[in-house]
């Protein structure tokens, strides 16, 4: 099968079998073999991983990854792309095609049924509208993950790897920072898909950390506090968690800042992930 990263390989393709885009599954499809390198590269897949590809479109990335890794699963939601995934991959012997939406997919099951439960590596073009919730549901599935490498909107990326006092840091910051250690490996021109997105991409990887960097007695809890935190990005610490669900007095709540040494205007965007943890800490016993 004729390479798809080369341009002309995709629009064959694509008039072959009368593809029309949808909207709402925010497909744009890689054209660009440098960038498609450069993202396998960056995953680090070689012949003892085992991939899972979310979204593989008409499978542009998934040729480059099942000529590296020992086994790709491939999660793709259009049905209307999988005859052109069975197309496009039919020479390659350990790839999985799996029409699923990903956030409704049993990843825990999928480890386990390819790759006997050891660790998986993620790699991704992922649709912008989507991209928090499907990194969100990775890492809470509590499957054992190595990292996710994943191409997403820039700004998001940036959000992704901010720290404390920008107005790009907020939950998803808190959680990925949590969770791994993220670094952006590259920048995309919307040149490099077909169709052009309206903006600027970026190709992260985020490396599972074995233990998260802060100790928190009940994560849960802290992810609530932080996303109570940030519902109300203007509001004080205090009022934020007073207008939330957590069924805190303002009374413990001040008592919990004032052992942080932290001001009692305080927002949320000033903590750090150390100093969340800790709040949480305080504020779960308080709560129980």
């Amino acid at each position: 099968m004729a390479t798809l990263g080369i341009p002309s390989n995709t629009i064959e393709i694509l008039k072959k079998y009368n593809f029309s885009f949808q909207k709402r599954f925010g497909q744009n499809f890689l054209i660009d073999t440098h960038v498609l390198e450069k993202i396998v590269d960056e995953a680090g897949i070689d012949e003892d991983d085992c991939v899972l590809e979310i979204g593989p479109g008409i499978g542009t990335m998934t040729q480059y990854l099942c000529e590296r890794a020992g086994r790709v699963i491939a999660v793709e939601i259009d049905k209307a792309l999988i005859p052109i995934l069975n197309d496009t991959l039919s020479s390659y012997s350990n790839v999985e095609i799996i029409n699923e939406d990903i956030l409704k997919v049993d990843i825990t099951n999928l480890c386990n049924k390819y790759n006997n439960g050891r660790p998986i590596k993620v790699v991704a073009n992922l649709p912008y509208y989507i991209t928090t919730p499907i990194i969100m549901g990775l890492f809470e599935s509590g499957c054992p993950l190595e990292s996710i490498t994943i191409m997403v909107q820039k700004e998001v990326a940036d959000r992704m790897k901010c720290g404390p006092g920008s107005k790009d840091y907020g939950a998803l910051s808190l959680a990925v920072q949590f969770y791994s250690n993220p670094e952006i490996v590259a920048n995309v021109s919307p040149e490099s898909f077909i169709p052009k997105p309206g903006v600027g991409s970026s190709v992260i990887r985020l490396t599972r950390y074995p233990k998260p960097p802060v100790e928190v007695d009940d994560e849960k809890y802290m992810f609530k506090l932080i996303r109570a935190a940030f519902n109300m990005r203007r509001k004080t610490m205090v009022n934020s968690l007073m207008s939330s669900n957590l069924g805190l007095t303002k009374k413990e709540i001040l008592s919990a800042i004032d052992k942080l040494n932290l001001s009692p205007q305080v927002r949320g965007e000033a903590l750090t992930l150390n100093e969340f943890a800790a709040l949480s800490n305080i504020l779960s016993k308080a709560n129980k």
